[in-house]
């Protein structure tokens, strides 16, 4: 597929295929919009075994969830390509992505939802058990976790509040400094008031038993304390490479808990015709308000191609009008149209008399 013949057929290209690339996928086909997403196969939560809080659908494993979802966007006529993009350019009538294949892919409209990468402290063995007893979200994972031995690893401005959090889940919760600051007082006071508590020392590795679970945390000091899960708040950092040609790019968040592409409410850039949706720009929003997001970014999109879909018929009617739009022809036609037998004219005139006489 070329990138002009791709213009001519193709209104959005989708770029990554998590719930938010394919709820607008979805949204967007069922707009009898064509649509393409690009994928390259790498979802954030595929180490996790289930995906919770979607109604209906509370539990389903990350992979099984997206495989459901492209065989939903497929059935109105989606269609996807296996690929990492990794440029993007404007060009006259819309967007070109390159992909790592060589391939280019074209549309009038360019959503990117390639999500977040989480990057974790140095700590032997934490990747290995990443979405399993080592969790970040007590909404996704913290009913799997209730009432067990919970730690919380420090150093990241949210550490504090994610302890209090899971506290909801556990009594048993213990805060690891690690390498983070001291907490101050009034977080002292908080922490104790709801009965959780703070070690001090570099974690530098994990216990684990016989059976692969996780036991325990290990300090620098020798000291070894036993949990049955470990949260960890990573750094988020928007994949946002792509965008670089277009002069977008990721800036630090607010809260300094990593890095995100701004956009307004509907997903839309600084850069007309280019939006983000789900993790790349909400960096802490789990999985349903991702799907969300990905709805609420392909209505905003549809609105905007109908938009220009009418400008450019009204250009083609009026370039077509023999004269121009207020030509006789031309305010004949559109009367005609609009105000059928209430029409003003010398023929209606008439009409009015033949219909009152006898």
């Amino acid at each position: 597929m070329t990138a002009q013949r791709a213009f001519e057929e193709l209104d959005v290209l989708v770029v990554g295929g998590g719930v938010a690339g394919l709820s607008a996928a979805l949204t967007l086909a069922r707009a009898r919009r064509s649509v393409l997403v690009v994928d390259s196969g790498e979802p954030r939560n595929a180490p996790a075994a289930a995906a919770h809080g979607l109604l209906t659908r509370d539990g389903t494993p990350p992979l099984e969830l997206l495989r459901l979802g492209r065989e939903e966007v497929v059935g109105y006529g989606g269609q996807f390509v296996s690929d990492r993009a990794v440029s993007a350019r404007r060009v006259e009538g819309g967007f070109v992505v390159e992909g790592a294949s060589g391939r280019t892919f074209g549309a009038r409209r360019l959503l990117v939802t390639t999500g977040l990468v989480d990057e974790l402290p140095e700590i032997p063995g934490l990747r290995e058990r990443w979405g399993r007893d080592v969790l970040h979200c007590p909404y996704c994972h913290g009913w799997e976790v209730r009432d067990r031995a919970l730690g919380v690893l420090g150093g990241s401005p949210m550490s504090v509040h994610q302890a209090l959090l899971f506290r909801q889940w556990s009594q048993d919760v213990t805060l690891f400094l690690h390498t983070g600051e001291d907490v101050s007082e009034e977080q002292w006071e908080r922490l104790a008031a709801r009965g959780i508590a703070v070690i001090d020392g570099e974690v530098t590795g994990l216990a684990v038993d016989d059976e692969d679970r996780l036991t325990g945390v290990r300090l620098g000091s020798g000291r070894q304390v036993p949990v049955e899960a470990l949260a960890v708040a990573s750094r988020l950092a928007a994949r946002s490479e792509l965008l670089a040609g277009l002069g977008l790019g990721a800036v630090e968040h607010p809260v300094g808990v990593g890095t995100y592409v701004a956009s307004d409410a509907s997903g839309l850039t600084e850069v007309p015709g280019v939006w983000v949706a789900g993790n790349v720009t909400d960096l802490m929003a789990p999985v349903p308000v991702a799907q969300a997001a990905g709805v609420r970014a392909a209505t905003a999109i549809n609105a905007d191609l109908v938009d220009a879909d009418t400008d450019a018929a009204v250009a083609r009617r009026r370039a077509a009008a023999s004269g121009g739009v207020f030509s006789p022809p031309g305010e004949a036609e559109v009367c005609a149209r609009v105000l059928g037998e209430h029409r003003h004219g010398l023929g209606s005139l008439l009409r009015s008399e033949d219909a009152a006489r006898p």
